[in-house]
Order: C-alpha cells, then structure tokens, then sequence
C-alpha cells in the first residue's frame, strides 16, 4: 500500500512538472508574439508617421493621380490607341470633382489614408515579423523550403499593388467617373468615396496576387495537388473572366482581356508551385519507403 502511495505521489509530481513545464511553454509562445506584434505595431506608427508628414506628395501625386489625364497609364493607353490606329483610347478628361461633406472630414482623411499608406509600406516587415514567429516551430528541412516567404510574398504584393493602382484602378476610375444615365445628373463624389475606391482596388489587387504563397501553404498541408487545379483549369477560367469583369467595368474587351492576363499566370505559376510540392513530397515518400 506504501509502494502504491509513492508511486501516485511520484506520478503526481511528475505530471504536475509537465504541465507546468507545458504552461511555461505556452506563456513564452505570448511573450514572443506580443514582441513580434509590439514591434509590427511600431513599424506601421513609423510608415504612418512619414505618409503624414509627406502627405502633400502622397494626396497630389499617388491618391490623385489616376484623376489626372496626364497620369502615366492614361499616357501609354494614347500611345497604344496610336499604334493600333485607335484614337478612342486617349482619354483626354476625366471627369472627377470631389467634395468633403464632413466637419472632420479631411482631418480623419489624412489620418486614414496615412494609416492604409503605412500598412502598404509595412507589409514586408509585417512578414518578416511574421516569419520569425512561425520559424522556431519549423523543421530545417521545412525552413529550408520556406526560406525565401518574406521576399516571394513582398514582390508578389509589390506586383499586385502596382498592377491593381496603374491598370485595374485607373481604368476603373475613368469609366465610372464619366459614366452617366442622364444630363440632368452631375457627378460630385464625395472623397471618402474616392479614397476607398482607389484603396480597396490597390490592396485587393495586392492581396489576389499572393494566390502563389495560399497555393504553396494549401499544398503542403495536402489540401491541394497539380493534378486537382489543372483539372480545374476550365473553371478557373471562367472565375478569372468574371472577377475581370466585375472589377474592370468598362464594356471593351480590351481592358478585361488586360487584367484577365495576369491573373491567368497567376493561376499557371500556382499550379507549377503545387507541383513543385507535389513532387517534393514523392521524393521525401520514395526516400522513407527506400529506407
């Protein structure tokens, strides 16, 4: 009965030094990621502080350019329409006049879009911070593997946010802003209409493009394969044509077809990443088999 006593009481002290080693364990996982967001927090207070500092340049040149007809996309679509022999597609004016109709209103503007410009230009460092977190959970193979994240995942937003500000907003912009169904209405868009359409296309267009990466992580995971989206090409196609539509509502087939491209080698350079894993995976299968 002694003997039986002692070894509850040795299996209680053992147990109880593993949970506390487990809680120990899970409050230092807290610590590191309260650091990693105190200093993600910091770096997007930095950015946010230098857009409104430099607001003037941001406002004048970057928020407001596609309202301009001298705007660099407007000025390549004239250069195309005249090699094409198709004057129709300089845009000479663009019809945008806006207004503030708020007391605070261009207050809380230069704060807001300070904000978003910060989170745009921090979105790098939030990787990288995001990468040291999940880096000690990996194995070397899996670091190895995973090594280049923050430099794939920092150009392919890069791309996006410039593909959706020079092509997808400013077309968008110099449709919807001429598009009228009657004389007798005038467009007068508010600003904060203004800002968050020229946002919402600029950073969504951003976040689309890192379909590689959700690919690379759902492939490792074995939620998808090569196999499964090549056989559902035919219906990524039709997605992709309708997602170009909607977000391009000019009714040329020019401007669909030019965002429509993009995203069709987006979705070829997922299906290579998916192989890619794909194969990985067979040779690491091959090799445990082998031994």
């Amino acid at each position: 009965m002694s003997d039986l006593k002692d070894n509850k009481l040795f299996k209680a002290i053992r147990d109880k030094g593993t949970n506390l080693e487990s809680e120990m364990s899970f409050f230092d996982h807290l610590d590191a990621l309260r650091k990693h967001l105190i200093r993600s927090a910091l770096a997007i207070v930095i950015f946010t502080s230098l857009a409104f500092y430099y607001f003037d340049f941001f406002y004048n040149t970057v928020i407001m350019g596609p309202s301009k007809p001298s705007f660099w996309t407007y000025r390549m679509l004239c250069e195309l329409g005249a090699y094409l022999h198709r004057p129709g597609l300089c845009i000479d004016k663009i019809n945008i006049h806006t207004i503030n109709t708020e007391m605070a209103g261009q207050f809380t503007l230069q704060i807001n879009s300070s904000f978003m410009i910060g989170l745009a230009l921090g979105f790098p460092y939030l990787l990288y911070e995001v990468w040291l977190f999940i880096k000690p959970a990996l194995h070397d193979k899996e670091r190895k593997a995973a090594s280049g994240f923050v430099f794939y995942a920092s150009v392919l937003f890069l791309l996006g946010v410039l593909f959706g500000y020079f092509v997808i907003t400013a077309m968008s912009l110099s449709f919807l802003a001429g598009y009228t169904v009657s004389d007798s209405i005038q467009n007068l868009f508010s600003i904060d209409s203004y800002i968050s359409s020229v946002a919402t296309l600029t950073l969504a267009t951003g976040a689309v493009f890192e379909l590689p990466i959700l690919i690379y992580i759902l492939s490792t995971m074995g939620l998808l394969t090569a196999k499964f989206m090549r056989e559902s090409r035919r219906y990524a196609i039709i997605i992709i044509l309708i997602v170009a539509a909607v977000v391009t509502p000019t009714p040329d087939m020019l401007t669909m077809t030019v965002v429509s491209i993009p995203l069709f080698l987006l979705f070829e350079a997922s299906i290579f990443v998916a192989a890619a894993v794909d194969k990985r995976r067979q040779l690491k299968h091959d090799e445990l088999m082998g031994s």
